[in-house]
Parts: C-alpha cells; structure tokens; sequence
C-alpha cells in the first residue's frame, strides 16, 4: 500500500442515520478532534472510555447534554485522534454540534471522508471500505453477512495471497531473462509453470465467488425471452405482484424493453420483459425483437418462456439467442390451459413449468431463482463475500494477464511473460487500492455516507 499521508485537518459529520431519533452521534477525527471535543464540553476524556459530558455555546449555554468518547490515534477506526459526541437525535441540535466544532478549527466531512482517511492511513484496504458501504446498503441479512466477511478481510486475504504468488513468480521470471543462454531446465521454467497454472486455478474459482458477491450487492440482471403469446409479460407481473406491463392475447404487444426491479425472499433482480421472438413482424416489431438481443448482451440469465402447450415452438431460435448468456433458465408458462403435461423428460434443474395466471409453480421458480444468484451455493451462504463489479473485472483481468503469460511461457517468450505477469500483478493491486489512482479513490469515497 502507498505511504499514508497524514492530514492537518480535523474532520465533523453526524454520523447517525437522517431523521430525527433518541440518539444521535457527532464524529471528529484529525489531530484537533480531542482539543476540540474538550472546547465543546466533554472534559477529562479517557481513552475509549464513555464519559458524560454538556455540550456548550461559546458563551457558555447549553446546547445539549449527552455522553462523549475518545479514540487516540493510531488505535481508532481513521487511524487518527477521533471523538464522538452522542446527544439526543434532534436534527436540529446535531446540525449545532457541528457547526460549533466547526467555530473550534473543524471543517465539515466529504461524504466518505472518515473511511477515506481509515484507508490512507492503512487500517483498510479499498475491499474493505467499500464493504462499510456495502453493509450499510445491505437490503437483507444474507448480503449484510457477506458484506461483514468483506469487511473482516475474507476477499482481501484471497487477493493478497495471489499477489505474493504473482510476486515470486514474478521475481523468478525477470531474474531468469538475465540468463536466457542457459537450458530453460536449468532456471527452473518448469516449476514456475506448474506454479503459474495453479495460480489460474486460484483466481478461477476466486472470479466465480466474487461473481456471487456482485449478484448478491447488485443483484440479478434476468432477461425474460421468449416467442409471442408465451406469456412473458404475465410473468413479469406474477413476479412483480403488480400489473407492470400491459398483457393482450394479441402477437407482438409487447414492442420495447420494460424493465422492472423485484425482490424474491431478500434478493434483488432486475427483470426486463422484451418483444417476442419471431420472423417477421412490422418495422416496430422488428426493433423491439432487436432490443430484446442488445437487451442480452447484459443480461445474468435468461429466462426462456415457452408455451406449455407447445413447447418446442420457439426452442431453437430461443437456444441461439440466449447463447452467450451466462445461465438460463427454462419456464413452460400457461401450464393451467394445457391438457397434459408435455411429453418428454421430467422437468431438469434448469427447467420449470408455471401459470403466471394461476400462480402455481411460482414458489418452484423463486426457488430456482435464488438458486442462480447463489451461483449453486447452499442458501445460508457461509463462506460469501460481497464484491463489486470494479473489483470482479479486476480479478478477470488478472486471471487474463496470467493466462496469457502461461501462453508465453510455453512458447520461451520470456520478456512477454515477465511483462504479463507484471500487467498481472498491477490488476490486482488496484482491486485493494494498492496501485489505485487518486481520481478512482474520490469515485469511490464520494459514493458513501458523510459520517463515514
């Protein structure tokens, strides 16, 4: 990590949630953080110790009592002196609490500023910041403990081992160009090789569970594909609880992309419902069937909605359209207008049959669909992780640079491999702010709290 780079200034921010509540929290961190708590009425502070305190005007009156503590650095959450002064949840006597720390040397915080000092002066990393946020978003239990194992280091530890073993390898390769006239048996090519494709392996699996960390932050993005008059729009409102898009017996209704964002049992998906698939159709349909193919380009999984009672109508040209798409999943609809069920194989892992009229089947597809975000993890998910769609292209770019230096490696192209590995090792520094550049780090802070 880069060298911190102490402040000269001290921060303030209410640190506690908009609104007003029974208690309500003020934050200071900087060198005058604990000159300025004492100015402001809470005197004769010890360390992390809590202390009743009457927070005062400059003349002397009273602004509120309440309790305050103190954090010295560097064993505090910024690594800094922090103070935290906790008063009744007025908006309005929080608003003065800051204000007069402000009138005693403070400035106001930047939203982010709080974690942003915590990362500069090395008590986290980038993953681990962005985990603070990611907890405090978290909409269900599930993505607030994967967002704690983040925080606590469980995906930093797995970037930071592939790093030391980028490193050595690193290390090995660029001392080995000094002898390139030597037998390549010689320099011990061959273990770094095996080294190397162990590595891939590593970084592999790591893309697959930060994959699953993306979902369960982000959510998942479900294209519903399908002919006409499969139903997809009746789906679409099943799942939304709602009459979100507008359903007619008649071929082609359905001319655009309407998106619309549900949660199924404390997980988020983005179901788009797109124009049915066929050939022909007028200038407007044709547009919308060519969205519904942009549309994929996107997409998590698709959800490929056929007719129950004809369920091979569409299935070929549903096969080639979706063919790109990470997951799929299949859904007979209409199953309450079918005589029998469909002949052939019972339904597989990724097949179900449903009546978005009826509601039968729906608790098989919910299940399915939280089978697809947990990537075929158990449901308690022990062991997840939250993770961005920053650092997920972080580690598929690594596991790129490294693949290609296996290439080079087989072929004798040492320089190219060194460079590689080189490109590879910076791909994953940048994941924990290692070699982040100034302007990502503002994207990133500006994202969060102010009093974090």
């Amino acid at each position: 990590m880069s060298p911190p780079r102490p402040a000269d200034d001290t921060i303030a921010a209410i640190a506690t949630a908009p609104g007003a509540g029974g208690v309500g929290i003020v934050r200071l961190s900087g060198p005058r953080a604990l000159a300025i708590a004492e100015a402001v009425g809470a005197r004769a502070l010890l360390p992390r110790r809590a202390t009743r305190a009457v927070f005062t005007e400059a003349d002397g009156a009273a602004i509120d009592d309440g309790i305050a503590l103190a954090f010295p650095g560097p064993h505090s959450f910024t690594g800094e002196d922090v103070a935290e002064l906790q008063a009744h949840g007025s908006p309005v006597l929080l608003r003065r609490l800051v204000e007069r720390c402000c009138q005693l040397g403070a400035r106001p915080a930047r939203p982010g500023e709080f974690s942003e000092r915590a990362f500069l002066n090395g008590k986290l990393d980038l993953v681990q910041a962005e985990a603070i946020a990611d907890l405090i978003a978290a909409a269900d239990l599930r993505a607030a403990r994967a967002a704690r194992r983040s925080l606590e280091g469980a995906f930093s530890q797995r970037i930071e081992a592939a790093a030391d073993t980028l490193l050595r390898l690193r290390i090995h390769v660029e001392a080995a160009i000094d002898f390139v006239d030597e037998p390549i048996e010689t320099l011990g090519i061959a273990g770094v090789r095996r080294d190397l494709d162990g590595l891939c392996d590593d970084l592999h699996r790591l893309l697959d569970e930060a994959e699953r960390g993306r979902r369960l932050r982000d959510g998942l993005h479900a294209v519903l594909l399908g002919p006409p008059n499969a139903g997809k729009s009746s789906l679409l409102n099943a799942l939304a609880g709602d009459a979100r898009a507008i359903v007619a017996d008649i071929a082609g209704t359905t001319r655009d992309v309407l998106r619309e964002t549900v949660r199924i049992d404390g997980l988020e998906f983005e179901l788009s419902d797109t124009a049915g698939l066929r050939k022909g159709g007028d200038a407007i349909e044709r547009e919308g069937m060519r969205r519904a193919h942009a549309e994929l380009q996107r997409a998590d999984v698709a959800l490929l909605v056929l007719d129950a009672r004809d369920p091979q109508a569409g299935r070929a040209e549903l096969e080639a359209a979706s063919a790109g798409v990470p997951a799929r999943l299949w859904i007979l609809n209409k199953t309450d207008l079918a005589d029998a069920p469909p002949a052939g194989p019972p339904p597989g892992a990724d097949e179900v049959r449903v009546s978005a009229l009826t509601g039968a089947g729906l608790d098989t597809l919910h299940a399915a669909l939280r089978g697809l975000a947990a990537g075929g993890t158990p449901e308690s998910g022990e062991g997840e992780f939250s993770a961005r769609a920053r650092q997920v292209d972080g580690v598929r770019a690594t596991l790129g640079h490294a693949r290609a230096a296996a290439a080079e490696l087989a072929v004798e192209h040492m320089e190219l491999a060194a460079e590689e590995l080189r490109l590879a090792h910076g791909a994953l520094g940048a994941i924990t702010g290692q070699t982040s550049a100034d302007e990502l780090l503002g994207h990133i802070f500006s994202s969060f709290c102010i009093g974090k």
